[in-house]
């Protein structure tokens, strides 16, 4: 795994460099990325979300897309449509916006029900179906979806079906006073996205995919996950508990962090490590749990610590 690790951590420099901001970001895209999952950045405007969608994409030689999403976007805009094409008197696929290999879906919350739902198939069967007929996404394939928390009017909130195909949400955050100052500086110095040179290709990014799934998991991680998945189930302050979907999710999530670690087996630290980004959008609180100002964030925490460790 030596090579394969120099490769992850010349990806993640090469990501820090151009995108300025945590490196916890960066890493927990990889894992996504490395997992087969799907990432919802949900943030304030201007953070850099897009800017981290292009270079990973520029970084991995990847095809990049990118659908910004308004209440007018159709489904035929997101998976593409036939049209008849009258010189050979037969229908014709249009690629839709979605036959990317890493897909950024812009502020996917300003778009009806009906156009969101268009990415569920893509997102969890790698596929779309136009007219009856499937056609096969580009391998790698991720989707990158933004959308604004402050703002309300105008928007469509999504449901939990949708929100469950992602395995990770995410939050940028506002940049340090360190990061601010070196953004200022790339700024000024004229560093371009353009500029950014590839230093992986899809098919390493297929390779490593392949090492991830072979990441041994004993029974004792997995009872641990499992109990974890529980505890959501029985906590009084959630509507829902977390799904088997989500129980999945954190399992592979467990496996690419541990792969991004260099070992080939998933230690406990592992699930820790992406437990509450991996279950804290699947989770909604309770009225009775809003009125007494509860967080999402703080429950998963205490109840990852109360899960019983394997020895």
């Amino acid at each position: 795994m030596a090579d394969e690790g120099k490769k992850i951590e010349t990806l993640k420099a090469q990501i820090m460099e151009y995108f300025v901001g945590k490196e916890d970001i960066a890493e927990n895209v990889l894992i996504c990325l490395l997992a087969g999952g799907h990432v919802l950045l949900e943030d304030v405007p201007g953070v850099g979300k897009t800017t981290l969608a292009r270079t990973l994409a520029k970084s991995l030689e990847c095809d990049f897309g990118r659908i910004q999403f308004t209440p007018d976007t159709l489904p035929g805009d997101v998976v593409g449509t036939t049209i008849y094409n009258m010189k050979t008197g037969e229908f014709t696929y249009r690629e839709g916006a979605v036959m990317h290999q890493i897909v950024l879906a812009d502020e996917i919350n300003r778009t009806s029900p009906k156009t969101q739902s268009s990415l569920l198939e893509a997102m969890a069967e790698d596929h779309v179906t136009v007219d009856g007929k499937s056609y096969s996404l580009p391998k790698p394939f991720m989707v990158m979806a933004t959308q604004n928390p402050v703002e309300f009017l105008g928007t469509y909130p999504l449901p939990e079906a949708q929100m469950d195909r992602f395995m990770m949400r995410l939050s940028l955050g506002y940049p340090d006073d360190a990061e601010e100052l070196r953004l200022a500086k790339n700024f000024l110095a004229g560093k371009k996205l353009e500029e950014i040179q590839g230093v992986c290709t899809a098919q390493d990014v297929l390779e490593m995919k392949a090492q991830v799934e072979k990441v041994q998991v004993s029974d004792g991680v997995i009872k641990y996950v499992q109990d974890i998945i529980g505890k959501t189930r029985q906590e009084k302050s959630f509507v829902l508990g977390a799904s088997p979907r989500a129980m999945l999710s954190l399992l592979r999530a467990s496996q690419a962090k541990a792969y991004l670690m260099g070992r080939d087996f998933v230690k406990p630290d592992d699930v820790k490590a992406v437990a509450v980004n991996v279950l804290h959008h699947r989770l909604s609180l309770t009225p009775e749990a809003k009125i007494r100002k509860e967080e999402v964030d703080r429950l998963l925490k205490e109840l990852v610590l109360k899960a019983k460790v394997p020895m």
